[in-house]
């Protein structure tokens, strides 16, 4: 069991894990027809079938049960303010999974001729406020009190003693729905991770009915004929958001270091870690010389690369990989899309440079108070 635990920490190292997770996750939701009618067909039996979200919970569940029994996991787990977060995880999956589900089933229904799910079009259908909505609500309002009530008695408020500022908690982290953000400030300026960043996601995913405009599927779930909305929502949602939440929650201990679900948090780890930036290895460790006093002289390589990068990026995929893409969308639609999704990609490219090269910013002015 110590073998799988040494697995499962070395699994979860940052690199392995966001490296896994985009693999599933373009397996899962291909924006496009990357797969033909068999592969959709193995992908709904093995993933969105009702077997599979049997076999999922009940690993899900072991894992679970088989971490409590190593005290660190259950350490960082049952601490009051992780609980809700291991619950998302579940709420997460099924949500998914259920949404996913019907999606997949409708588009069976809609290549065979039937009606979907969703089309309620008889007045028999129809049902009043009162007393079957009211009801309904009232039963739910009771039974989420009681839960509610039940966990406040058995689970401890995370309540803390007043704010000592001779003493920071080690590690020292932001309200579950901001570990987000306090992940990305470990990658770019505060001004690029808390203000244009998450600005961008939400007006992305605002976008998104702009952007994917088929007026095919309209009122019911469709995974066939909703590719594009479905895969630019779930990589917002559960890469840019969920997985930084279960990365800054339970993978960042003392210092923000990275440790293992089964590592002891030991607040005197530190790595051996130098971030430099991309004029630094050019000029002091390519060329071997120190850093020009010029601004512009010294950071234009990383202003040639950024500028290749959303300048030349955008219209050499709509020549060649999105070309499709492009003569649908038009324009206009086509620049919109295509900048936020590079822009989004920003963060998965800059967390891999960060990792394996130790990059700290492409671009620094930090006269300027410019860091990108």
């Amino acid at each position: 069991m110590e073998g799988f635990k040494h697995l499962i920490d070395s699994l979860t190292k940052p690199t392995i894990l966001v490296t896994f997770t985009f693999i599933i996750f373009f397996f899962l939701f291909p924006p496009s027809d990357w797969f033909d009618k068999w592969h959709r067909r193995l992908r709904f039996n093995a993933l969105w079938g009702k077997k599979a979200l049997l076999i999922i919970n009940v690993l899900l569940v072991a894992f679970f049960i088989f971490g409590l029994g190593d005290p660190d996991f259950r350490a960082i787990v049952l601490k009051p303010d992780n609980v809700p977060i291991s619950g998302l995880i579940f709420l997460v999956f099924f949500f998914t999974w259920l949404s996913m589900n019907q999606a997949y089933k409708n588009d069976e229904l809609v290549e065979a001729g039937k009606p979907v799910d969703e089309h309620y079009d008889a007045p028999n259908d129809k049902v009043l406020v009162w007393p079957d909505l009211v009801y309904v609500e009232f039963i739910c309002l009771i039974l989420f009190s009681a839960f509610m009530m039940v966990w406040s008695i058995g689970l401890a408020a995370p309540l803390e003693e007043p704010a000592n500022p001779s003493e920071s908690p080690n590690p020292s982290k932001a309200p579950w729905y901001f570990l987000g953000l306090q992940e990305m400030l470990v990658y770019f300026d505060p001004w690029m991770a808390g203000v244009v960043l998450p600005s961008l996601i939400i007006v992305g995913l605002m976008a998104i009915p702009y952007m994917d405009n088929n007026p095919e599927g309209s009122g019911y779930y469709s995974y066939k004929d909703r590719k594009l909305s479905i895969a630019m929502f779930m990589f917002g949602w559960l890469v840019l958001w969920v997985l930084l939440i279960v990365i800054g929650t339970f993978l960042r201990g003392p210092n923000w270091n990275f440790f293992g679900p089964f590592e002891y948090w030991d607040s005197h780890k530190l790595e051996a870690l130098t971030n430099v930036n991309l004029s630094e290895f050019i000029y002091v460790k390519l060329f071997n010389t120190g850093l020009p006093g010029n601004i512009l002289l010294r950071e234009i390589w990383g202003l040639l690369i950024i500028l290749g990068y959303f300048m030349i990026l955008p219209p050499l995929l709509a020549k060649t990989w999105l070309k499709d893409m492009y003569l649908k969308m038009g324009v206009a639609r086509y620049s919109v899309f295509i900048v936020l999704i590079i822009t989004a990609l920003t963060l998965p490219i800059k967390m891999y440079l960060r990792w394996m090269f130790n990059l700290k910013y492409i671009i620094a002015i930090p006269e300027y108070f410019f860091n990108f």
